[in-house]
């Protein structure tokens, strides 16, 4: 029988028994299962968080494997939240995990509450929804996007996301390693969060590489 000291071995030797045992009443929603969301569910997914909810409706296409990590050649065709949950289940044996293959308006229907919300979307009308859903909710979220060889991570807690410009913006590309770059910094903060750490809410942190390779980091506080 596996022991939860000796899976979460790291992180006990990290911050202890007790903070680890309190991850076991936290519950996420992570809102989309692609790049962003499966790589979400492969880092916090044996974390010890007790409840990961992914949400999305789309199927695994050929074009999302190289950089959506938790799906293989065999994936495709299936549906993209219940494959991810299928793999958190199979690494992590104290984990409860579901599937929610619907699109966001749709669950946020449901009656559900959560510690709190990560987006793994591509969209800003749906971050926007996300957004309201939140404060509703009144559960802090962290945003998310990828694009090139850029990204851009916040905690939003009281700012507003009113200062993102809702039109549909379309990616030129991506590379595959810029996804788990952000989805790893959204992870981090999240796991923070969660474990009871000081964390920077309503700050935006912009990662880009310059012409000449070096990668910058900028921060910028966001207005409420």
């Amino acid at each position: 029988m596996i022991k939860t000291t000796d899976y979460f071995n790291r992180q006990i030797q990290l911050w202890g028994e007790e903070v680890q045992a309190s991850l076991e009443d936290k519950k996420i929603a992570i809102i989309g299962s692609g790049g962003l969301g499966c790589s979400l569910a492969m880092a916090l997914g044996t974390s010890g968080i007790g409840q990961i909810d992914m949400v999305d409706f789309d199927t695994v296409g050929l074009h999302n494997i190289h950089r959506q990590v938790a799906f293989t050649l065999n994936d495709e065709n299936r549906l993209k939240a219940e494959v991810v949950v299928e793999l958190i289940k199979s690494k992590n044996p104290f984990i409860t995990a579901n599937a929610y293959t619907m699109d966001f308006k749709a669950f946020s229907k449901l009656e559900k509450s959560y510690d709190l919300i990560l987006d793994g979307t591509d969209n800003l009308q749906t971050r926007y929804d996300i957004d309201k859903y939140a404060r509703e909710q009144k559960t802090p979220w962290i945003y998310a996007s990828v694009e090139e060889f850029n990204g851009q991570v916040c905690f939003f807690d009281e700012a507003s996301f009113q200062v993102f410009n809702l039109s549909d913006h379309k990616p030129g590309g991506i590379t595959a390693p810029i996804v788990m770059h952000i989805a790893s910094l959204q992870a981090n903060l999240a796991l923070r969060y969660l474990a009871g750490l000081t964390v920077i809410k309503d700050k935006l942190y912009y990662l880009y590489f310059n012409s000449e390779g070096e990668l910058i980091t900028q921060k910028f506080g966001m207005p409420r």
